[in-house]
């Protein structure tokens, strides 16, 4: 049997930089130096790379689908400039209010990307900078990886971190820790 090699990636905060007003256009979504580059050293190591974020916007009415779309394909044109290809994108665009199952803490999005891909109990690292993103990976039992970016540091202060998360600065650094530690890396 052929090992499932996957990796999920939160998206704002993770890859990009966060904003607390919302990432609404292709403009305000900007590249963490070293991420795109990140994605490229897995993807050159056998990871197919996987988003799973949350895009309330789209519930607020801060913008549409249509607009989420620009923004993914200004981060797909960033990320194969660098030679990095990211395989697909999964979103919630509900608000809390609206109690579904696919946004995170919950883990509807991942059993999502597990069904796509078939992954059963393969091992798959999810990493976030939101206690959220962490819960939702224990839920399937991903392995959670915090990163220090976005609302990482913040996010490590206040604790209560799911067993077995992982603490490194950023994507960069989690590339080269987590492919360092794979029996293959």
């Amino acid at each position: 049997m052929t090992l499932k090699k996957v990796v999920v990636l939160d998206r704002d905060g993770v890859i990009n930089h966060d904003s607390d007003a919302f990432i609404k256009t292709p403009d305000e979504w900007l590249a963490i130096p070293g991420s795109l580059e990140a994605i490229a050293r897995l993807n050159q190591a056998g990871y197919r790379v996987v988003v799973a974020t949350n895009q309330s916007g789209i519930g607020r009415g801060l913008f549409d689908v249509s607009m989420l779309n620009q923004i993914h394909a200004k981060m797909h044109r960033e990320a194969a400039a660098v030679g990095a290809r990211i395989d697909a994108v999964f979103f919630c665009p509900h608000v809390s209010a609206d109690d579904c199952t696919c946004r995170k803490p919950r883990a509807g999005m991942l059993e999502d990307i597990i069904a796509r891909y078939q992954l059963g109990d393969a091992p798959v690292a999810l990493v976030g900078d939101a206690l959220r993103d962490l819960q939702a990976a224990a839920c399937v039992n991903f392995t959670p990886w915090l990163v220090l970016t976005g609302k990482g540091r913040k996010t490590l202060t206040a604790g209560g971190l799911p067993e077995r998360t992982r603490v490194v600065d950023d994507l960069r650094a989690f590339s080269l820790d987590f492919l360092a530690s794979q029996p293959d890396g």
